[in-house]
């Protein structure tokens, strides 16, 4: 997709939350660097914008800011970009033939708006009915956590937490709404700190009517999807 060059153009594809596809944009060069070869960069375009800025860096308080801000994009907020990091779920036969919803709800999410970087907080709620198959309980909130440390739009975090479930789990029977705040709303721009954001995916069973509004009960979300 080609976009022009006029800054209002691009200021409004950010806020419409345009996504090109349902994969993180990445180049192949992705990975050519090491972690500390990013942080050494990132380091140094944090000093440049904090000096264009106007920003004394030999104050105590901000001399150590760059180095931080660099560890923390590529070592946590940002994490989420590395293949090497994502989970590895435990997944166990369905010996007791468990055949109804299974239900993780309000796992708490912290993402970050690749349109402005700024924070994105919320909960997640994640179901799926097994068809002999089940996962650890905690490798769905990891899943949630591997796939949010990026930057991100919530739609296509939505929609890559449930196909992840779906290929791990081995059937389409897997669900997701997310129910999230977005800084560059609510710090900026139309400053609503009242508005979230919904989004949902659901996946086989779950876009029969009934069941969906089995998982929407669970989680006590009165939306109408």
């Amino acid at each position: 997709m080609k976009f022009g060059k006029n800054l209002e153009e691009f200021e409004s594809l950010g806020d419409d939350h345009i996504s090109t596809s349902a994969n993180t944009p990445m180049r192949n060069d992705a990975f050519k660097l090491s972690n500390a070869e990013k942080i050494d960069i990132i380091k140094d375009d944090v000093r440049h914008i904090m000096e264009t800025l106007g920003l004394d860096l030999t104050d105590d308080s901000l001399n150590g800011t760059p180095n931080r801000v660099a560890k923390m994009f590529v070592n946590e907020i940002f994490g989420g970009l590395n293949p090497d990091k994502k989970p590895k779920p435990s997944t166990f036969e369905n010996k007791y033939k468990y055949g109804e919803m299974l239900v993780e709800k309000n796992i708490t999410l912290y993402s970050t708006c690749e349109h402005h970087l700024l924070p994105i907080v919320g909960k997640a709620h994640v179901a799926y009915i097994s068809n002999g198959t089940v996962v650890g309980l905690s490798k769905m909130n990891r899943i949630v956590d591997y796939y949010a440390k990026r930057p991100q739009v919530q739609e296509r975090l939505t929609i890559q937490i449930v196909k992840e479930l779906q290929e791990v789990l081995n059937t389409q029977d897997v669900a997701c709404v997310i129910d999230a705040k977005h800084l560059c709303v609510n710090s900026r721009g139309i400053r609503d700190i009242e508005s979230s954001t919904v989004t949902s995916e659901f996946g086989g069973k779950f876009k029969d009517k009934t069941v969906r509004r089995e998982f929407l009960d669970y989680i006590k979300l009165d939306t109408a999807f």
